[in-house]
């Protein structure tokens, strides 16, 4: 008996430790994606706490307008869905900017800070202070706004002439934002 004793143990041991490490992985990935290098402009105010993290997944709208004898794609509005990290939808974000949740809560921004993103094909990201609030749900103590990990979205490098004035085109793009508020 004493024989089986110690190899049951150790397996037991075995089964503990890799359950624990098992379960530790999406813990650590999810550490190591809050902590991406993010440039010291981007940083939220240290007096403010993290308070959600939503993904948007929609696209740039862009209007082709004249000036000064140039011709230029230029930012109508966002229209994207805004995901939870269990990949809920669980609002949108739109002209303003603006981000409003399912609940009710609504905020609108003005960015602060634009850092070209790491992909030099996806739009910059930002740091955003918000500066009106509605409603009393997940977005009503957010005051900082971060726009991270960009892909796509930029405005198109040609094709807005004189024959194209004031036409729109949408160009698809994800992001992740960050929202902050006082401690």
């Amino acid at each position: 008996m004493r024989h089986y004793v110690r190899p049951i143990a150790s397996i037991m041991l075995l089964a503990t430790s890799t359950l624990f490490y098992a379960i530790s992985l999406p813990a650590q990935d999810g550490a190591q994606q809050e902590q991406q290098e993010v440039p010291q402009a981007l940083q939220p105010p240290v007096d403010e706490k993290f308070l959600l993290q939503l993904h948007a997944r929609g696209d740039q709208i862009y209007i082709c307008k004249s000036g000064g004898g140039q011709f230029i794609w230029t930012l109508k509005a966002p229209d994207a869905q805004l995901f939870d990290i269990k990949d809920q939808l669980v609002g949108k974000h739109f002209a303003g900017p603006s981000w409003q949740s399912k609940d009710g809560s609504r905020v609108v921004g003005k960015v602060d800070v634009s850092v070209a993103s790491p992909d030099a094909q996806s739009i910059p990201w930002l740091l955003v202070k918000v500066i009106s609030h509605t409603g009393n749900g997940v977005l009503a103590r957010a005051t900082t706004i971060q726009r991270l990990n960009t892909e796509g979205g930029k405005a198109p490098g040609s094709g807005c002439d004189e024959d194209h004035v004031n036409q729109e085109i949408r160009v698809p793009y994800s992001a992740d934002y960050f929202f902050y508020g006082p401690k």
